[in-house]
């Protein structure tokens, strides 16, 4: 798979979508991409109205990580979002969108497999450094655990560890699954997907698919060991884990 080109790389913040069911421009959603890697995350607000949200609540989140691929087509210039993990079920439709950039940091996507329209606007602090991390287990399996930085915003991605039960029938929400199968709720909504800033050794969450997570200030310092393996101190495991992606110019960030 070819590099994103440099244009779609950085955070970008959605300030507007629009379907033929609803205009929304309260959810918060951040797109982290890198040379390769994207980390999604979406929180209705309504998810953090009421004091402590409900399993219900938590399950209209939105959430995935995974590998990008831009490609010329007919319409123009498509971006495809593969998901290699989703706080979602999967779905049967493929995440593609068609671009068209209004300004270096402002782009418009138009949905290709389904009706809508997203309006995204670049953060100028997020481009520079990318750092991609996969976790290893102690055989040096891949755990899917996934940490992507760029410029000053980190995100780390933890998928559940439980399957989806065997008797979900396609299409179904998350919601769907916790409302149908109320004593796995706790495993079923145990996705991390955390958001933040990195600065002067420390990892400040802004956004999390785990409430409490948000406003956490947590230690942490990223250390390349070797040309493939990279350790993380302080909030972490301390690894193994394997470098996916690593451009800046230093060995700690």
């Amino acid at each position: 798979m070819n590099a994103v080109p440099d244009h779609y790389r950085g955070v970008w913040i959605r300030k507007l979508l629009e379907t033929p069911q609803l205009r929304d421009v309260t959810t918060f959603v951040s797109w982290m991409q890198t040379s390769a890697w994207h980390a999604d995350l979406r929180i209705p607000e309504s998810a953090r109205q009421g004091g402590v949200p409900t399993a219900h609540m938590r399950a209209s989140q939105q959430g995935f990580c995974g590998v990008t691929a831009v490609t010329q087509e007919a319409p123009g210039e498509v971006c495809t979002w593969h998901r290699r993990m989703d706080f979602q079920p999967p779905q049967a439709a493929a995440d593609a969108g068609l671009m068209v950039f209004e300004a270096p940091d402002r782009v418009i996507e138009t949905g290709l497999h389904a009706t809508y329209l997203e309006v995204w606007e670049r953060l100028p602090d997020s481009t520079g450094q990318t750092i991609v991390l996969g976790g290893l287990d102690s055989a040096g399996g891949d755990t899917q655990a996934r940490v992507l930085v760029a410029g000053r915003y980190f995100v780390q991605v933890r998928p559940r560890r439980m399957a989806w039960p065997n008797d979900r029938p396609p299409g179904q929400s998350l919601a769907d699954l916790v409302a149908h199968h109320p004593a796995l709720a706790r495993e079923m909504l145990d996705f991390e997907i955390s958001f933040g800033v990195l600065e002067a050794g420390r990892w400040t969450i802004e956004r999390s698919t785990l409430p409490a997570m948000e406003g956490r200030s947590l230690p942490c310092v990223l250390r390349r060991e070797s040309e493939s393996q990279a350790s993380i101190t302080g909030g972490f495991s301390a690894g193994p884990w394997q470098i996916l992606e690593w451009s800046c110019a230093e060995s700690n960030v």
